[in-house]
């Protein structure tokens, strides 16, 4: 008969793992040293790629750990240690420098790699919970996670150990990110797609321009005003200079307050003046947030966001249907 276990008891084991796993974390921060500045300035000063290798548990935290440094500036990929003996030990070349991940420090498939890296005076970096294995002691900077016990009860199944390593990885990732002053915009280009990609999303991504920008003389009579609001669909018409520079803007409300007599007036009568624009530079989430604050639906792009020629126009719905919001 099958034994039934409590949700009670499924909890306390969930909490158990996840405040063991917290604690350790705990001592890893504590634990660091001048090594994981070193470490730092090793990859700094890398004129080729971080190579990240592992085995096992430790394969999957080095791929992703050389995704995440892939993704905020700093080329990285994965070897695998087991194929890196069958040839792919030729993905590494002087230049490099080498990640090398591994619990106990002493995994076998990785005895290629690292006398590898001997050979041809590759710089590595060995990660691992024995200060006296055979990685750490062949290291250039030795990266020694503290002494913590497994998140299981048996303390057989790598999951403290793991956790421990990938935020290791993501304290590297950050610590060269934050040096290289890698904004969210160097970090859009290697996030095109997605959810994240879409807040990421600049002002010239997804702007009108050319043709489709409507654009008015100061000089115009109303009625072609009206014409070119309704032509090109925005709810508003820009009112440039002679000299092509955006002087104001006419939108329906200004239509409304110049009801009377409308038709007798010109655009540079009828416009707000100075409108606000945004540079095309500028995140489109930060587009959103201007016109969320002055409950408008559109607004001008200009070279500097501060007035000048208009480049371009973008409409709150375009951001919508990107996925900003």
């Amino acid at each position: 008969m099958e034994n039934k276990t409590s949700p009670e008891t499924f909890l306390k084991i969930g909490r158990r793992v996840i405040a063991r796993e917290a604690a350790a974390l705990e001592l890893l921060a504590d634990s660091l040293n001048d090594s994981f500045a070193d470490a730092v300035e090793l990859m700094l000063g890398a004129t080729g790629r971080v190579i990240i290798c592992g085995m096992g548990k430790s394969g999957h935290v080095a791929r992703k750990i050389a995704a995440t440094l892939a993704s905020t500036g700093t080329p990285a990929h994965f070897v695998h240690p087991a194929e890196a003996s069958h040839g792919d030990l030729g993905m590494m070349a002087q230049g490099d420098v080498a990640l090398i991940l591994s619990n106990s420090g002493e995994t076998p498939e990785l005895a290629d790699v690292i006398a590898y890296t001997r050979r041809f005076s590759i710089p590595m970096i060995g990660v691992a919970s024995r200060a006296e294995s055979t990685l750490i002691k062949q290291s250039d900077v030795a990266l020694i996670l503290p002494k913590a016990e497994e998140a299981c009860d048996t303390g057989v199944v790598p999951t403290t150990s793991t956790t421990m390593t990938l935020a290791l990885g993501d304290a590297l990732a950050i610590a060269l990110m934050e040096h290289r002053r890698f904004t969210p915009e160097n970090f859009r280009d290697f996030h095109p797609g997605g959810k994240l990609g879409a807040r990421l999303s600049k002002v010239s991504d997804l702007m009108h321009s050319g043709e489709e920008l409507p654009l008015i003389a100061m000089d115009s009579p109303m009625s072609d005003v009206l014409i070119a609001i309704s032509q090109k669909g925005f709810g508003v018409v820009g009112v440039v200079t002679a000299e092509g520079d955006l002087a104001g803007i006419i939108t329906d409300g200004d239509l409304r307050r110049h009801m009377k007599g409308l038709l007798d007036m010109t655009a540079a009568e009828v416009m707000t003046a100075n409108p606000k624009t945004i540079a095309p530079d500028a995140l489109a989430e930060k587009a959103v947030a201007n016109m969320n604050e002055r409950k408008i639906t559109c607004l001008f792009v200009t070279a500097a966001g501060n007035g000048g020629a208009p480049l371009g126009i973008l409409h709150i719905h375009d951001c919508l249907r990107a996925g900003v919001a």
